[in-house]
């Protein structure tokens, strides 16, 4: 709407030019009070690309429930552990057919993006989920899903199946793919693709799952506090009495235990299975294993399972558990045996074979030798517990893997494409970088496929961005990025051989030994160690990956590889006569053939690589997951664990690929609509006005905001612009415009509040940083209770206090040291309550004894002392001593101030234990505290001891002065200088150094010196009254003061501070220069009116300076004027600074201006500068005669106004202000410089008395002036009597 000439009127819509432009629609400013966004939505515009501000950013979000950020179009999402109602039908419609800059980063916007640009652009989508268990993949990809089946439409019967069987196969699959875990109660424990395929209306046909790393092992073994996969606990929960099938008890009676008859599958609790109870962890808290159970049996009649099919699936699961509860005893020649044959008996049952072949196969194994390429003879070698244990392991784990894919296959099967399909949309669901204590073949293959998933992401993220400056024709500058191809290549390559080719060749020459197959691998790695992305170190070896260094262990690693079942197990389920059973192995290898079957590390190779195929030929969209604590909490934020997540997951390099071009991107009637408001050209009172194309009104926008141009560039259809400060910018130029009154009220709240929080920080700093002494105080009080007034203190333990902290050695802090004692001493858990160093008193033979270094540590049951020695060029440390608490009966000490003491016990071998201790007083005090203060303390000059068993000591304490140390021992005698007497007192706690109490004015919101403190201009044409800034004297001498005769009480003032116009104030200088202080008045006149000449000041030698040459005699008084310019000359010399001027003695100036703070603008030689007006006296025509005698008169009382911009004045005359600087004082003597002026014998005679004083300086206030006046004359006249003294 143009503007019309009416106010509060609009006109009719002029026609706008036919540009092709949309309507932009009417900014409501109702829009600036909506509720803010916290942190950024998109971390590209963050101002400070670092992994801390990442994390910072996210947990803003997290903790205001806000869980999903972008960086660019990639989503990353922090698990909120809790419901948000963010999932919803309404939700899902917010999002339906948005642009992703239209909403808040959401799943469901990515959804709709992959969605959108497969129908429009007639393009494969691919999603990518990626992050570590616990994080939100697999719901992330459930959501996904969600929102594609309903937005995808179709009324078509066949298209709803096929919507149906997509939703169905997340219970199915996370029944037999999830476990619990100790990070996760719902891990995915394998890796899954699923690709939705779309008709050309957009309408789901069809689906396929392609599965990757199923970990296998899961199935026989976990770690305290895990479970099994879900379907197992499910079914032996969950399964109905029609399922269990106890009609079938009287056709297995005759050749079934009773024990085992009882049941369809012999179903049982989860408890009753090796399996599934060895972890201890049979029900998860937030899991309905029942409710699940049904789930999963209605999934598999959406999915198309029939009956029969179900069944066999659930015998397959039967089997694997029986199988674990077949255990083995050893035989005495060392062979294993079945140790309870009904459950091998019940399992050959299961699987349709003989009983005795099921126990032959797990207990031996066939040898066949071979002789010039012909078969040689068979041999039954028996297997020991431990490898019948192996084999029965192995046949369970390949039943449930090739179980799984199977269901896996038959879902595909009935997901086949109805009808032709035109686009597919991906949905990648997989392990994230692993990185564990203990890394193996499994951690190797996960990583390997997370870096061919890098490896495109990088290169997909810089096509995309590449392609668009170029249909764009923006210029730009290319990308520099880490290319980990060449960690790729150190894996999968073949010539010349990588890790994966290496494991094969040590698979196939020592295929029989795996500790062999190991040593193999290792030597081979060694051709490896030319790539720098790889370290062998010994049986283990280091590959730098893109996410960080990964440390694997070889041992196990070409078993795993190997992957392959043992030719008789095969047998056995050849024998079969269950049909689906042998439809789960249907490769079997050929005995005669010479290729070698493929391993692991060949499947996951090429699985890997059909993967990249895929999603290199589709778009991809990226979703990040991260994880915000391992407790499944949803208020704890565990930022460590965030940021080796922000790092591997390359969150940090992303932004700076995303930001190396153009961080924000637009198009141009978007940013139209966003920004009109900042160009009154393209805005009237909210309306839109701009008439031309929208192209030309962003660069007016862009214009008239002053934005740089190479901040932006125009492309084709899109603004883009450089850095995210300049969006900032805009968008608080944006804000400014509706609410400038509601900043203004925002702020002062926020102010309140920040100065409320900074104040209980303050007081909660306070009482942190006291309350922690109160304990240690009271424990040293104490100790000084106990020797107090009977033993000589050391000078240095006077001083202030010294916190009795008692573990000097750290071992409750688990440092390598520490824990290296805690393992000598044996404490395990125990708590120590000191630790230290001592000298420890050590007998020798036919010599004194000496003290020895050792080490001390105390316990709550006993003191240990620890001895440390070197062997082998290595420091051993070795428990020496342990003296139970309970043992020791008393503690002796002498009077004076030696640290010696004595822990006496009862009789044992190795005597009392004698040693010196800095902190003897701290250790006794611990001692008494542990026992309930049941120890005597002994103090006295000697110090009896048991030296060994029958044998007692004792050592006396003399004072030696010429002993410079604690004390010398020598032949049971200690000497030991003087030290404070025993009734000395620790001085109090010293103050705290009183900390500058400092305004809270930092951040953007407080300025600094509050609302007043406007900017002021650069220049400094003037200097400003500079007493507050003043230096030491030294640095610049102050005229002293002249003489004031007694009749005479003209007082110099300091001038009051300059105007804020014309104040100037320059940082550096004035902290350096000090501020020249106005010198005291001469006796004269002021220079208001022709004064008579006053004689010269008494501090001269010289001869006053000689008057002026007179001027021509003044015009008449009718017709009297003052001269055009008026002259004046220097009275003393001036050194001035910057923007002043300097003057020596008699120097004859020019006024240009007179200013009422002491300082006038003159010119001298066609310079102008400033200079002190007390420093100048007026050039006179002629002198007139005096005047008559007035009496002294004090100047009239005046105000002026405060002026809040102004440095304080000084309070005397001469004197700088009072926050220390140091400045000449007038009533002090003069520094050397003047020493001369002070040695007149006689000061002048006084001037005449009706010399009237000049009008002085307008002072600050009336009273204070008259006080200044006083007290300045009193001490210049006492100044005068002093010199006279001299």
């Amino acid at each position: 709407m143009a503007p019309s000439k009416k106010a509060g009127k609009k006109v009719a819509p002029a026609p706008k030019k036919s540009s092709g432009q949309g309507k932009v629609a009417k900014a409501d400013w109702k829009e600036g009070f909506k509720k803010k966004q916290v942190g950024v939505s998109d971390m590209t515009l963050l101002t400070t690309i670092s992994n801390e501000s990442i994390n910072e950013n996210l947990q803003k979000r997290w903790t205001n429930g806000e869980i999903y950020t972008y960086i660019g179009a990639v989503l990353i999402s922090v698990n909120p552990f809790r419901d948000l109602g963010i999932y919803t039908d309404e939700v899902i419609q917010k999002y339906r057919g948005k642009n992703r800059l239209e909403v808040p980063p959401h799943v469901f916007s990515i959804a709709e993006s992959a969605y959108y640009n497969m129908n429009a652009y007639h393009e494969n989508q691919c999603v990518i989920i990626s992050g570590e268990s616990g994080a939100g993949k697999t719901e992330a990809a459930k959501r996904i899903m969600q929102y594609i089946a309903e937005v995808s439409g179709g009324q078509d019967s066949s298209i709803q199946e096929i919507k149906d069987m997509v939703l169905a196969t997340n219970p199915l699959l996370e029944s037999f793919g999830c476990a619990k875990t100790l990070r996760n109660n719902n891990s995915s424990r394998h890796g899954k693709y699923l690709e939705i395929m779309f008709n050309t209306q957009g309408e789901p046909v069809g689906a396929q799952i392609t599965n990757y790393l199923l970990e296998k092992g899961r199935v026989v073994g976990q770690i305290e506090n895990e479970r099994d996969f879900h379907v197992f606990y499910q079914f032996t929960k969950g399964a109905t009495d029609e399922q269990r099938g106890k009609f079938y008890f009287n056709i297995f009676v005759s050749w079934l235990s009773e024990r085992l008859v009882i049941e369809m599958f012999g179903l049982q609790g989860p408890e009753a299975y090796a399996y599934t109870s060895a972890s201890n962890c049979l029900s998860v808290s937030d899991i309905d294993d029942i409710k699940d159970y049904r789930d999963t049996i209605k999934a598999m009649g959406v999915i198309g399972l029939s009956q029969e099919e179900q069944t066999e699936i659930f015998r397959m699961l039967a089997i694997i558990l029986w199988l674990g509860n077949v255990q083995f005893a050893e035989q005495d020649d060392g062979n294993s045996m079945i140790a309870d044959t009904d459950v091998t008996d019940f399992v050959a049952y299961l699987m349709g074979v003989d009983s005795s072949l099921v126990q032959k196969a797990l207990t031996t194994r066939v040898m066949e030798t071979q002789r010039g390429g012909r078969r040689g003879s068979v041999y039954d070698v028996p297997l020991n517990a431990s490898q019948a244990s192996s084999g029965r392991d192995a046949l369970s784990k390949a039943i449930y893997n090739n179980l799984f894919e199977w269901i896996v296959s038959r879902v595909n099967i009935s997901m086949k494409p109805r009808f032709a399909h035109a686009q597919v949309i991906g949905i990648l669901d997989i392990y994230g970088f692993e990185i564990f204590e203990d890394n193996s073949f499994e951690q190797l293959c996960i990583n390997y496929v997370n870096e061919k998933l890098q490896q495109i992401f990088i290169e997909l993220t810089l096509k995309t961005e590449q392609e668009e400056y170029v249909r764009e024709q923006i210029k730009w500058t290319p990308i520099k990025y880490f290319n980990n191809k060449v960690v790729c290549d150190l894996i999968e390559e073949r010539r010349p051989p990588g890790i994966f080719a290496a494991l094969n060749d040590a698979c196939a020459t020592a295929h029989a030994d795996p500790t062999a197959a190991d040593n193999s691998f290792i030597q081979r790695t060694s051709m490896l160690s030319s790539n720098p992305h790889f370290e062998a170190r010994g049986t283990q070896f280091l590959v730098k990956h893109y996410a960080g260094d990964v440390m694997y262990n070889v041992a196990g690693m070409t078993d795993k590889n190997k992957d392959s079942l043992i030719k008789d197990l095969l047998d056995l389920i050849g024998v079969s006569d269950n049909q689906f059973l042998q439809t789960l192995f249907p490769d079997r290898p050929d005995p005669n053939s010479k290729k070698r079957p493929p391993t692991a590390g060949d499947r996951i190779k090429v699985s890997a690589g059909a993967l990249v195929d895929n999603l290199m030929k589709a778009q991809p969209s990226y979703i990040r997951t991260i994880k915000p604590n391992q407790n499944r909490s949803s208020s704890e934020y565990d930022n460590k664990a965030i940021l080796h997540q922000i790092k591997y997951l390359g969150l940090q390099e992303n932004i700076r690929v995303r930001r190396a071009g153009f961080a924000y991107r637009n198009t141009f009637e978007k940013m139209v609509e966003r920004f009109y408001l900042l160009s009154p050209k393209t805005s009237y009172a909210g309306d839109y006005t701009w008439q031309g194309h929208a192209r030309s009104g962003c660069e007016q926008i862009l214009k008239d905001c002053g934005i740089a141009r190479d901040e932006w560039q125009m492309g084709v259809t899109k603004a883009f612009i450089k850095n995210p400060e300049t969006l900032f910018a805009l968008e608080t130029m944006r804000d400014q415009y509706w609410h400038n009154m509601a900043r203004r009220i925002q702020r002062a709240f926020r102010n309140y509040m920040r100065y409320k929080h900074e104040c209980a920080r303050r007081i909660q700093r306070f009482w942190k940083n006291n309350k922690e002494g109160i304990a240690y105080a009271q424990i040293r009080d104490y100790g000084h209770q106990i020797l107090a007034s009977r033993k000589e203190r050391r000078r240095f333990s006077l001083l202030s206090y010294r916190r009795f902290m008692g573990d000097y050695l750290d071992i409750n802090g688990k440092s390598a040291f520490g824990s290296e004692l805690a393992s000598a001493c044996g404490i395990g858990s125990d708590h120590v309550t000191y630790s230290g160093r001592i000298q420890l008193l050590v007998s020798q033979f036919m010599r004194s004894s000496k003290l020895s270094p050792r080490y001390i540590v105390v316990t709550n049951k006993a003191v240990h002392i620890l001895v440390a020695s070197n062997k082998d060029h290595s420091t051993q440390i070795a428990l020496e001593r342990k003296i139970p608490l309970v043992s020791i009966r008393s503690i002796g000490v002498s009077n004076l101030r030696d640290d010696f003491m004595t822990l006496n016990g009862p009789v044992a071998e190795e005597g009392d234990a004698v040693f010196t201790c800095h902190f003897k007083t701290e250790l006794v005090t611990h001692l008494l505290q542990l026992t309930q203060a049941s120890i005597t303390v002994v103090v006295g000059p000697t110090m009896d001891y048991a030296k060994k068993k029958d044998k007692r000591a004792q050592i006396k304490f003399v004072k030696d002065e010429s002993v410079l140390k604690d004390g010398v021992y020598k032949s049971h005698t200690v000497s030991v200088s003087s030290g404070e007497p025993p009734t000395s007192l620790s001085r109090p706690p010293a103050k705290r150094k009183p900390g500058v109490v400092r305004p809270i004015t930092h951040g953007k919101l407080l300025r600094v010196g509050g609302p007043s403190d406007k900017p002021k201009p650069a220049a400094a044409p003037k200097p400003a009254a500079r007493a507050p800034a003043a230096a030491p004297a030294a640095v610049r001498p102050t005229p002293a003061a002249p003489p004031v005769p007694p009749t005479v009480r003209s007082t110099p003032v300091a001038p009051p501070a300059p105007p804020t116009i014309r104040s100037t104030p320059v940082a550096a200088p004035a902290a350096v220069r000090p501020t020249p202080v106005a010198p005291p008045a001469p006796p004269a006149a002021s220079a208001a009116k022709p004064p008579q000449r006053a004689p010269a000041p008494a501090r001269s030698n010289a001869a006053p300076p000689p008057p002026p040459p007179p001027p021509p005699p003044p015009p008449p008084p009718a017709a009297a004027s003052k001269p055009s310019v008026p002259t004046y000359r220097a009275k003393f010399a001036f050194s001035g600074q910057e923007g002043e001027m300097t003057l020596a003695k008699d120097d004859i100036v020019e006024l240009v201006e007179k200013d009422d703070n002491g300082w006038w603008l003159v010119k001298k030689n066609g310079v102008e500068g400033w200079a002190p007006h007390n420093y100048l006296e007026v050039v006179v025509a002629a002198a007139p005669p005096p005047p008559p005698p007035l009496p002294p008169s004090r100047p009239s009382p005046q105000t002026t106004a405060g002026n809040a911009h102004a440095k304080p004045a000084s309070v005397f005359p001469g004197v700088g202000p009072s926050n220390g600087t140091a400045t000449t004082t007038p009533w002090k003597k003069a520094s050397a410089p003047t020493a001369a002026v002070v040695a007149k014998p006689k000061p002048p005679p006084p001037p005449p008395v009706g010399a009237k004083p000049g009008k002085a300086p307008v002072p600050v206030s009336s009273k204070a002036a008259v006080g200044q006046m006083d007290l300045a004359a009193a001490l210049a006249k006492r100044a005068q009597k002093m010199e006279e003294r001299d």
